[in-house]
């Protein structure tokens, strides 16, 4: 009788241990393709929650406080969503959340918006660049904190960080690339 009990033991454990590598399995499978969101740094989450768009602020302050929102987005070439942005995208996706319509490609910033003088920048006004390796505008970000030749600007960067950063205009790339700031506010 005692056997029969340690051999109907066994039986039950192997069924437990069965139904638990079973579930596991499934769970793997079920879970695999679940897209991963941006990782993000726990600076980017600090910001955001202490950034968040409000509705006393100027359209300005909005704009910044949304781009802010969106820090650590991977850059992706072509991308215009919350899954990955390129500069252009970025700048796009942040203006077309207050529906407001500004060029798609970083190259159309070269005839748009109204040109104003960097010392007369504020928040919100877009900054354009040449590319890195070509003689054409091929880069954008948007001035997060006002300061003439050394304004913090945020952009989709596709250097070494490869996401949504926050950048010095007085950082050497950018000060030789700089060609114009742009209001279109």
């Amino acid at each position: 009788m005692t056997s029969k009990k340690i051999h109907l033991s066994k039986i039950a454990m192997l069924i437990g241990l069965s139904a638990i590598v079973l579930l596991s399995i499934i769970t793997y499978f079920s879970f695999r393709d679940v897209k991963k969101l941006p990782e993000r740094d726990e600076a980017t989450v600090k910001v955001t929650l202490i950034n968040p768009v409000k509705n006393n602020a100027s359209l300005e302050e909005n704009i910044v406080s949304y781009g802010i929102k969106l820090l650590g987005t991977p850059y992706v070439g072509g991308g215009s969503s919350v899954d990955g942005f390129d500069c252009s995208g970025f700048v796009y996706f942040v203006f077309k959340h207050f529906k407001i319509q500004v060029p798609r490609s970083s190259s159309q910033f070269k005839d748009f918006g109204k040109e104003i003088p960097i010392d007369s920048v504020r928040k919100g006004d877009i900054l354009v660049f040449l590319s890195p390796t070509r003689n054409v505008i091929g880069h954008v970000g948007i001035v997060t904190n006002p300061k003439g030749n050394e304004s913090d600007f945020i952009h989709a960067s596709s250097g070494s960080e490869m996401k949504v950063i926050i950048t010095s205009l007085k950082n050497e790339g950018y000060t030789r690339r700089f060609v114009k700031a742009v209001r279109v506010l």
